[in-house]
């Protein structure tokens, strides 16, 4: 029954956001069609064979070691917080991300990752018959983030249509930066992590395909290559990394305590008006026929729509913090469930990020269709980790 219900959610979610795209006659449904089954195949292959458990093993051993790299530099600095037994979020979780960051900029310095990209992207423009600069970014999307990504290909942006423009920011919605994986394996499983990267990846062309459908000629099917006359020199270029990487760790540090704190006093307010009422159970009552469609049920599927809404209005940090605590006591299927729907940055403070990285790269004029459109990409962020998560479900029972 749980099966069927979770099987019922993916049609469910497909067709409440159909119901939302103002433009149904162009969406591309064999594109779609190919992304899902691409998508069945890759979630098959790494959550049923035991190559695709190899390959995650050594993904996640990888990103251990860029943890345990970065953990020698905080120690060298704080070694008396280290040394401890328990660590604080911010120099287990939050740190890491200097280093890890500094990494990925050395293997774009050396065309590494970018050759990596431009490949993979290449190879999804040709599954999906998308366009290659929305394929090159959702691929970038995987370890950029958001922002980063959006500002590689800044000047290809800057010559897009509007319509074009807007499916960057919907696509947006839905990243996640290498350099925060580190972060996330502090707190759940690194097996779902993995599975959820790739499907962020093909889901947000998915929805941005039906929420934003737009034809692209050949002329206008490029994609961005650097010039070497923008490339720094080595050292400057790793000394910016950290730089940017410690901005990182500050802006997510102040996006934490901030929206934590937020949270507390609406919940404040809210229980003065109604004894025990807070925006977690409100958020838990709109997301539970949801949670339900994820094949849970009782109190699980209750934690899980309160897991969402905590996601949606703080970030997937604290959603993971509180999953940590209790992920022992759940079964695989909700762990499953919840870890790959918290993957990603779908939340209210990502819509500001994206907008501002539209206005700081572009022009206050075009990042204005990010601010016409904010109901698009909130919906495009819950919907993609929805139909991620009902996707890992299917395989893990």
């Amino acid at each position: 029954m749980y099966f069927l219900l979770n099987a019922l959610g993916l049609l469910v979610v497909l067709a409440l956001i159909f119901l939302c795209s103002p433009n149904k006659r162009n969406v591309k449904w064999k594109s779609i069609l190919t992304l899902v089954v691409v998508e069945f195949l890759i979630t098959w292959f790494m959550l049923a064979t035991k190559i695709g458990s190899w390959v995650i093993n050594k993904i996640a051993s990888f990103f251990n070691w860029l943890i345990t790299c970065a953990n020698e530099g905080i120690s060298f600095v704080f070694p008396s917080v280290m040394a401890n037994e328990y660590v604080d979020f911010f120099f287990s979780a939050l740190m890491p991300i200097i280093f890890i960051i500094t990494f990925f900029d050395i293997l774009t310095y050396f065309g590494i990752l970018t050759w990596i990209m431009d490949k993979v992207g290449w190879l999804i423009s040709k599954v999906s018959g998308l366009p290659k600069l929305e394929s090159f970014f959702s691929i970038q999307m995987m370890f950029l983030g958001n922002t980063e990504a959006l500002a590689v290909i800044r000047q290809q942006l800057s010559v897009l249509k509007e319509q074009r423009l807007l499916t960057f920011g919907i696509m947006s919605m839905s990243s996640i930066s290498g350099s925060i994986i580190g972060a996330y394996l502090t707190m759940v499983p690194a097996t779902y992590v993995f599975v959820a990267i790739p499907l962020n990846c093909l889901n947000a062309l998915l929805i941005a395909n039906i929420l934003n459908p737009v034809d692209v000629t050949k002329e206008e099917d490029i994609v961005y290559v650097p010039n070497k006359s923008e490339k720094k020199d080595f050292f400057s270029t790793i000394s910016n990394s950290m730089l940017v990487g410690i901005n990182m760790v500050i802006v997510i540090t102040a996006m934490v305590i901030g929206y934590v704190a937020l949270t507390a006093a609406v919940n404040g307010i809210l229980g003065f008006v109604v004894n025990g009422l807070t925006i977690q159970k409100i958020f838990a009552i709109i997301f539970s026929p949801f949670a339900f469609l994820l094949g849970l049920s009782g109190e699980d599927a209750m934690y899980v729509a309160q897991l969402m809404g905590i996601k949606l209005a703080t970030n997937e940090f604290v959603a993971m913090m509180d999953l940590k605590g209790k992920i022992n006591d759940l079964a695989p299927h909700t762990v499953a469930v919840a870890v790959t729907f918290l993957t990603s940055f779908a939340n209210f403070s990502t819509v500001g990020m994206i907008y501002g990285t539209f206005n700081s790269t572009l022009s206050e004029e075009k990042s204005t269709i990010i601010g016409k459109n904010v109901w698009k990409l909130l919906v495009s962020g819950i919907g993609v980790s929805l139909l991620s998560a009902m996707i890992v479900g299917l395989f893990v029972w």
